[in-house]
């Protein structure tokens, strides 16, 4: 096997590849004349974040059959075009996340006691001892996610006898327990939090996830620390929060531009009560090594025919078996991401049941898949028929696989049942002609293709409503494309399901719920 490594890394990546007997050869930021003329000679291919992987360069590359990112972002990397070509895309999701832990902990730190304006003081060799922080001893501290980094972040926490709360819909509250912390809702977080930290991705959820709403909600004289994702914070009401005393201080790792160009982003920089540093959260000597190791270690795994632990696209594996599981991989794919947004409480565990005949085929695959519908949008990296397992395991989700010999009246089903906080809840699927479809909700029997923009809602069933729901949707010039009820008895309780061609927003779906005095609307993306 031959590696060819563009950007430097830990020479101990390069050790452990040439111990094991991996030829390497490393070409430090070739220009891209010469990386076409040499990538065709090469196996695999080593790159950090300064080397787009592109399908142009791909064309160059048709030995290549695996990529290795030495750190966690893949944005320099086209996975997609990497996937056609059966080409597996690894990073290391872990290296570096005890790093940006210990960083984190070190702004709060340098927040709290105002470490930075004491330093600035006594290097102009002023002496002014008028300096007071504020101690970490029984104050609360909010931690806004509880992945990878906000669980280190927790455990290390934990030693300054500081009250614990988290807000995360996607872990269990035994997870929170057993980091010495407390689960509850976002809002309460920011109401009771006396320090704040974010460890959340960026994503469509938590763009924006801090802004003067939620800042007003907090405590006056809050402290805020977001060495997470640029874009998490709102910046520019961040800022005047300070300026009006709302929030008294806050440590910056990460910008929305970096480097930071804007007039805003720069008056942040410069606040008098504002901690920064340039986005260097993994910026340790260690946690180099440990991607560079971490990387190393998959491609000899590849080599040996072994599970690539954290590939971020789907590997080639048994090519009938998949084929002929395609459409049942897609409708467990789709049963997850419709579940994790019907009910995105905190996710304790999930059932995966296969019946009739599909009980025959690999429940371990199809499993995987509806780990990867549940948990893909709510983790900052891919969630993949490789990798499901491991993050749910990091989220502290108990997995189970049953089969059943009844299908309820199909040939085959497959049903998931999630356990959160808030209950129990059910969906099964069937596929008819290699086209996945929904069977059953909760415990009402309705058919439909689950894709596109649902409205889903559940009333009690009375004349009128169906003219209700339409003459709603039809005032905001919203098309109904299908409508599917299930019911149990006449005028009892019913579900309505709606594929729509159109979003809606939150305001819209509750309007829709309001004319039909729904007690549940939600609105389900399946795009």
């Amino acid at each position: 096997m031959r590696i060819l490594v563009v950007e430097a890394i830990a020479p101990e990546g390069i050790a452990y590849l040439r111990e094991r007997g991996v030829e390497v050869d490393e070409l430090a930021r070739p220009s891209l004349e010469t990386l076409y003329a040499r990538v065709n000679d090469y196996d695999g291919l080593i790159t950090r974040s300064g080397t787009a992987v592109t399908a142009e360069l791909l064309d160059h590359a048709p030995r290549l059959r695996i990529i290795g990112r030495a750190g966690v972002g893949i944005d320099n990397v086209d996975v997609e075009a990497c996937s056609r070509r059966g080409i597996i895309v690894c990073n290391a999701p872990y290296g570096n996340v005890v790093s940006a832990a210990e960083h984190t902990v070190g702004m709060l730190l340098a927040l709290v006691r105002r470490i930075p304006d004491a330093h600035a003081r006594l290097k102009s060799l002023e002496w002014s001892r008028a300096i007071y922080g504020v101690e970490l001893l029984r104050k609360t501290v909010g931690i806004v996610g509880l992945g990878k980094v906000g669980s280190r972040v927790a455990a290390r926490l934990r030693a300054f006898d500081a009250e614990l709360i988290v807000y995360d819909p996607y872990v269990s509250e035994n997870r929170a327990k057993d980091l010495g912390a407390r689960l509850t809702d976002f809002e309460t977080l920011l109401r009771q939090s006396d320090v704040i930290t974010v460890h959340v991705p960026l994503t469509q959820e938590t763009d924006n996830m801090l802004t003067a709403r939620e800042l007003a909600l907090t405590k006056r004289g809050v402290r805020l620390v977001n060495c997470a994702r640029g874009g998490i914070v709102n910046e520019a009401d961040l800022l005047a929060a300070l300026e009006s005393g709302q929030v008294a201080g806050a440590a910056i790792d990460v910008w929305s531009e970096e480097p930071p160009q804007s007039e805003t982003l720069r008056r942040l920089i410069q606040h008098p009560r504002v901690v920064v540093t340039p986005h260097l959260g993994a910026n340790s000597s260690e946690a180099q090594v440990n991607v560079a190791v971490d990387v190393a270690r998959q491609l000899v795994a590849f080599r040996d025919g072994e599970l690539v632990e954290h590939a971020v696209n789907i590997p080639v594996g048994d090519r009938t078996a998949v084929a002929e599981l395609r459409p049942w991989v897609a409708l467990a794919e789709r049963l997850g991401r419709f579940s994790v947004q019907l009910d995105p409480g905190h996710l304790a565990s999930v059932e995966i049941t296969l019946a009739g005949a599909i009980a025959d085929a690999d429940p371990e695959l199809l499993a995987r898949a509806v780990l990867t519908g549940l948990l893909g949008p709510v983790m900052a990296g891919p969630v993949n028929l490789v990798n499901a397992r491991l993050v749910a395991a990091e989220r502290g989700v108990e997995v189970r696989i049953e089969r059943a010999g009844e299908a309820s009246g199909y040939k085959s089903v497959l049903r998931v049942t999630t356990q959160t906080r808030d209950g129990q809840k059910i969906i099964a699927g069937t596929v008819f002609d290699g086209q996945p479809r929904v069977v059953r909700l909760r415990d009402f029997d309705v058919e439909f293709v689950p894709e596109g923009y649902i409205l889903m809602l559940s009333y009690e069933d009375r004349p009128g409503m169906v003219g209700r729901i339409g003459s709603t949707l039809g005032r905001q010039n919203v098309n109904i494309a299908s409508m599917h009820v299930g019911r149990k008895s006449k005028r009892g309780r019913a579900i309505v399901v709606l594929i729509l061609d159109e979003d809606l927003t939150a305001e819209q779906v509750a309007d829709v719920g309001q004319a039909v005095e729904a007690d549940f609307a939600r609105l389900i993306r399946l795009l």
